[in-house]
């Protein structure tokens, strides 16, 4: 791997992740043909002192649905699916949601569907929990917001039940269940092989455990409002989390490292092929960050995007919940790609990728990406 300027970068990094009180953060850093630089930076947990590395798996949360995306895109490069064809072509029991024209597949990919966003804060299980039958999930989620909030392909407003309509929709197509699917077609086919929908998919990498920053006084509460067992305890300054996994594993089930996710940022970076293996058909990851939805804080693609107004030289996707935030985003006319994970609540992302750029712009030849 040729880390070129970027060497330099580790201290700004690590005064970065110290600065923004991350207990462990991962980031990794690729080019079309490749990767270009990884580290990581403090700990995955506090009891231990276990260093955080490149592969050190943390839950992606929301990143996940990128790979949701790729696995819709790719199914229909093949004839399987047609993204301009009703949900309830794929899926029946959608009927059940009032629609004053038909939703889309495309509609759910770009969250211009008009399904509600019900609050995920309670779709989680300890990790030694049985996983809940996703279709049931999805199906009672489904019931209690059978309402759009405005009519299909109006704007733009995100929605994690949209992106769970369309795991079942994979499914249903593939004849298979979603995380067989994805695993298969998707993370092995990249090589993402320390990346899966469970702890135990992801190898013998210490995962990362999550924390967040909260006064003593509300553990309590945040004991109460989440399910049992997932709230370990205090640890310093920080609630420490028990290691659990998120319920729906289309919006945000997958686990895993900065090394895998940058083999998902090269293939969107390198038009849908990675290693000579060809996952999307040429053009279809360009238009998936094509913008074609906006609604409040976001400019929305088929899967990636960006906040509303901000440079369009980037697209990306933030992860994040109860103890991790992580974001990938590539700067595709520069041919660069960044992944940071990171074993806390929520930090300074933006500050971490300005660095990284600022050493990108350094390196011979340059980056060149528009400002």
């Amino acid at each position: 791997m040729n880390t070129g300027g970027f060497d330099a970068l580790e201290g700004r990094i690590a005064a970065l992740t110290r600065a923004n009180r991350v207990p462990g953060l991962s980031i990794a850093v690729v080019g079309a043909d490749g990767e270009r630089w990884q580290r990581g930076f403090g700990v995955t947990d506090l009891s231990s002192g276990i260093p955080a590395g490149a592969r050190t798996p943390y839950l992606w949360f929301s990143m996940t649905k990128i790979v949701t995306a790729t696995a819709v895109l790719r199914l229909a490069g093949t004839g399987a699916l047609d993204l301009d064809a009703p949900v309830t072509d794929y899926l029946p029991s959608f009927a059940r949601v009032v629609q004053p024209r038909p939703v889309s597949v495309r509609h759910l990919l770009s969250h211009s569907s008009g399904l509600a966003n019900p609050l995920p804060i309670r779709w989680v299980r300890p990790a030694d929990a049985p996983a809940p039958d996703q279709a049931a999930f999805v199906e009672r989620l489904l019931a209690r917001h059978r309402r759009l909030a405005f009519a299909p392909g109006e704007r733009a407003r995100y929605s994690n039940l949209g992106y769970l309509v369309l795991g079942q929709i994979v499914a249903a197509v593939a004849g298979e269940p979603f995380e067989t699917h994805l695993r298969t077609h998707v993370l092995e086919a990249l090589g993402m092989a320390q990346t899966g929908f469970s702890y135990a998919d992801v190898g013998d990498e210490e995962p990362a455990t999550g924390y967040q920053r909260l006064p003593a006084a509300l553990t309590p509460l945040l004991r109460a409002i989440l399910p049992a067992g997932i709230v370990a305890g205090r640890q310093g300054r920080y609630v420490a989390y028990n290691p659990f996994h998120v319920l729906g594993a289309a919006y945000g089930g997958l686990v895993g490292g900065v090394t895998d996710a940058a083999r998902l940022a090269m293939l969107h970076l390198n038009d849908g092929v990675v290693a000579g293996v060809r996952l999307l058909p040429a053009g279809v990851a360009a238009q998936m960050r094509q913008v074609t939805a906006r609604g409040g804080p976001l400019d929305i693609g088929l899967g990636w995007y960006r906040p509303a107004g901000r440079d369009p030289s980037f697209v990306e996707h933030l992860g994040g919940g109860s103890g991790f935030w992580n974001v990938i985003r590539l700067y595709p006319n520069a041919g660069l790609g960044i992944v940071i994970m990171g074993n806390t609540t929520r930090y300074d992302h933006e500050a971490i990728l300005a660095a990284v750029i600022r050493s990108a712009d350094r390196q011979p030849g340059g980056s060149h990406h528009d400002r």
